[in-house]
This record gives C-alpha cells, structure tokens and sequence, in this order.
C-alpha cells in the first residue's frame, strides 16, 4: 500500500478505537476491521487476483479502503453496501482522501434487499455485517459469482453463534475448500471452483 492509504488507515483505526470505546450503541460503533485481518485481506486478494468483489458492511471504510486498494492496481472495482447514511457519508469522506473513489460502488440499505437486485458477476465476496441474514445472503449470490470465486466473511470466531449458519451453508457448496484463520475476530475464507 502507498503512504498515503496506510495514513489514512491509521487515522481511522485511532478514530474507530476512540469512538468504540465512546459509544455504548452498538449501532454507533465503528467495528472496524482489525489491521491484521486487513492485511490478510488485501493479500488474498492480490494473491486471487480477483476484479469485481462486492462487499455487505462498509461501516466507516477500514475494510473498503483495504479491497479497493488492490484492486487499483489491476483496473477492479468493489460494490459496497452499508445501512446506515451517516457511516456510508464518512466512508465517502476516508475513501476520497485515499484517493480510491474510483474504484468504489455505494450501495445504501438493507443488504439483504440490495443483494437480490444485484447482477454481478462477482468473483469475491467479503461478508462484514448482519452474520445473521448471510446465509440468505450467500444463496441470492451464488448464481451472480463468477468461477473460481472467493468468499469471505469475518468474525468467524468471535460470534460463533451468529456466524454458525453461514459456516455450515459455506461447507455444502460443492467443491467447496473453506477454513477459518484465527487471526483478528475469525475470518473464514472459501474457494468455490
């Protein structure tokens, strides 16, 4: 990553965490992606080579500002969903100062809803929300995906509960090859030939 798009990571890892220990909202929390996960992410993705990835969570733009910036390199492009008005307004703001913009897709409301509309193809999608609507989720977007086609989803481990349902609907896709990697809050990540 160029200096410019690590700084601006750093700024908003240091405002997220200012603001999650703020907030006792759930809904007003950033959550941003961990930087290790983001790490990881971006090198999946380079590795994979992938062009068109959607993303279900954009939150503040941590995790967008990571995809987008490997797909620069190669002309890709990320579709990105988020509910709420004001952090889509705020991830607009991070995303233009890392000089991104081009790259980026919004999409604001119900993921779930937005996703039925969606054409695709995608060859990647990474699942950064509501863990509990995912797995519908994943349905409505098996016949947009290209193949081989990259799925991922994080807090694989730190909401085992909420994220169980997808991790099974994941593991009977034919062919599928799927683990979780402990790193951050769990991120599972899959290879649909």
């Amino acid at each position: 990553m160029n200096p410019l798009t690590l700084s601006v990571l750093k700024r908003i890892e240091a405002e997220g965490a200012e603001n999650d220990n703020r907030e006792s909202e759930h809904a007003r929390k950033w959550l941003n992606l961990e930087p290790e996960t983001g790490s990881l992410l971006s090198l999946l993705l380079k590795l994979s080579r992938v062009h068109n990835v959607l993303e279900i969570g954009t939150s503040t733009g941590y995790s967008t500002i990571c995809i987008a910036s490997v797909l620069q390199e190669h002309g890709g492009r990320v579709t990105t969903i988020e509910r709420d008005s004001v952090k889509q307004a705020k991830a607009k703001t991070n995303i233009a100062e890392a000089g991104l913009s081009d790259h980026v897709d919004w999409k604001l409301g119900e993921a779930t809803e937005i996703v039925a509309a969606l054409s695709g193809p995608y060859d990647c999608v990474f699942f950064d929300a509501d863990r509990i609507s995912a797995p519908a989720q994943l349905d409505l977007l098996l016949p947009k995906l290209s193949r081989p086609a990259l799925l991922l989803a994080d807090n694989a481990l730190s909401h085992p509960d909420q994220i169980r349902d997808y991790l099974r609907r994941v593991d009977e896709l034919p062919g599928v090859a799927h683990t979780v990697i402990p790193i951050g809050k769990g991120l599972s990540v899959a290879y649909l030939p």
